[in-house]
């Protein structure tokens, strides 16, 4: 039976990539190096030191493992600055009612997000209510695709895998929550979120009706 949801965040609840790729653009400007959507869309879903040694590989950098921290914490600063702006009008379209109603309906919900600031992110959106649990880049050594963090949110739930379903609009993501053993919901293209259980375009289809009715026997 289902009884829990996880969701990630970018994506999913709110839209941060915008701020993400602005943040990486403006460090990889200031150090010479190239980096355009093309190469953002490769950092979806993973870990921001994942995504720095991405940018570094494109653009053949080799740094000491130092100077690699010290520009990813560059990037964070910049980035949690932009997070100021941000304010309950963020979520994306969709997000907001569905959290609403599984809390209406009773089950317990999960935040599973590679992000260090993801605490920061919910307090700006004020939905901080709406999770029992809050998974987040600091939770676990190992990010996307490995299921670490999706596992780490069940256990706190107290759930088994298979009582869960999975919110992700990154292909890691849906690699973990399949790894994981966990049911799972793809936001976005097919190409990107294809094997996922189920899949919508955006969250606004993504209503627990649809959800409940293609779940019917697992309810």
């Amino acid at each position: 039976m289902i009884k829990g949801f996880i969701f990630d965040l970018d994506g999913v609840i709110t839209d941060t990539a915008e701020l993400h790729y602005e943040a990486w653009k403006k460090l990889s400007d200031g150090m010479g190096w190239h980096f355009d959507r093309e190469l953002n869309e490769k950092l979806r879903g993973i870990s921001r030191m994942d995504s720095i040694k991405v940018i570094m590989d494109h653009n053949h950098v080799i740094l000491t493992d130092d100077a690699v921290v010290e520009l990813a914490t560059k990037k964070n600063d910049l980035y949690v600055d932009s997070l100021e702006s941000m304010t309950p009008e963020d979520y994306l379209p969709g997000a907001r009612e569905l959290l609403t109603h599984l809390r209406q309906e009773g089950f317990l919900v999960a935040l599973g997000s590679a992000s260090k600031n993801a605490i920061k992110v919910l307090q700006q959106l004020n939905a901080m209510h709406y999770f029992d649990v809050i998974g987040d880049g600091n939770s676990v050594a190992k990010s996307k695709p490995a299921p670490d963090i999706f596992l780490y949110a069940s256990e706190k739930l107290k759930l088994q895998p298979s009582n869960c379903v999975v919110f992700e609009d990154a292909e890691k993501g849906i690699d973990a929550a399949i790894a994981g053993g966990f049911h799972s919901v793809g936001i976005g293209p097919k190409e990107r979120v294809g094997h996922a259980e189920l899949r919508f375009n955006t969250m606004k289809e993504a209503t627990y009706f649809e959800v409940r009715s293609f779940f019917s026997d697992f309810f």
